[in-house]
């Protein structure tokens, strides 16, 4: 049976790279965003592939607009097999400039747009005794964020708190639905870009792999968290990072 996967942000960057990943494997993709344009993109790709690909376009924050894709979605397929919560916003703002508007934004769509989504899809994998969750927190849960970093600290507030997330759910969906999360560390995407490109020499001189990453890199293993049989992997956070140090 095909398996239906859910990616959050799957316009571009890293939520592209999953929904591609994805796709490649076999499975039916639906796309969340805010932009058209990149959805619309995304989804020739994949259905060049060959396979089946939904878009919405939907604020992750929204709590009802999840309820209602995912009721729309499984009343198509049946449950959700794959959730990957990606979708992201950054925030540079240090604590002396930044607005309560701003800080609360920033949660609501990198915490909260998490939680709004696991919600809508928990009830169907519950009952099916079967589905995986992919959270996509950040090595600034790990490390505070570093002078590399494109956000500071209420993104990094946020990334941490999937952390706790992640751990919590893994033991409350336990033992059929496995949730893990994904700690990315420098990834070169439509959104990173301009910075990475400013100071690469310096920060690959970071990483011991000499080099920074890409969405396939990422993708690779939200594949092995979303697909692998049998998986003893459930509670994690996995770094995507080169091995990077502090820089």
């Amino acid at each position: 049976m095909t398996k239906t996967a859910i990616v959050t942000g799957g316009g571009r960057g890293i939520g592209r790279g999953c929904a591609h990943e994805l796709a490649r494997q076999g499975c039916d993709i639906v796309l969340v965003d805010l932009i058209p344009e990149d959805l619309a993109n995304t989804k020739a790709e994949i259905e060049a592939m060959g396979r089946s690909c939904r878009t919405f376009v939907a604020d992750v924050s929204d709590f009802v607009r999840a309820q209602e894709i995912v009721a729309e979605v499984e009343a198509q397929t049946g449950p959700i097999a794959i959730l990957v919560n990606n979708a992201g916003k950054s925030n540079t703002d240090g604590i002396c400039e930044i607005t309560e508007d701003s800080f609360d934004r920033t949660i609501a769509i990198n915490l909260k747009g998490c939680f709004n989504w696991t919600r809508a899809v928990a009830p169907g994998m519950m009952q099916a005794q079967a589905g995986r969750i992919v959270m996509m927190s950040s090595l600034n849960a790990h490390t505070g964020g570093v002078t590399s970093a494109v956000s500071k600290f209420a993104y990094t507030t946020a990334k941490a708190g999937l952390l706790g997330m992640t751990k919590a759910l893994a033991k409350e969906m336990a033992p059929h639905v496995l949730v893990n999360a994904v700690c990315p560390g420098i990834i070169e995407t439509e959104r990173s870009n301009d910075l990475i490109r400013a100071r690469k020499d310096e920060l690959v001189s970071g990483i011991a792999l000499q080099r920074t990453g890409t969405p396939a890199d990422v993708a690779n293993v939200v594949a092995f968290l979303s697909l692998s049989e049998p998986c003893f992997v459930t509670g994690q956070d996995i770094k995507i990072d080169g091995f990077q140090w502090v820089i």
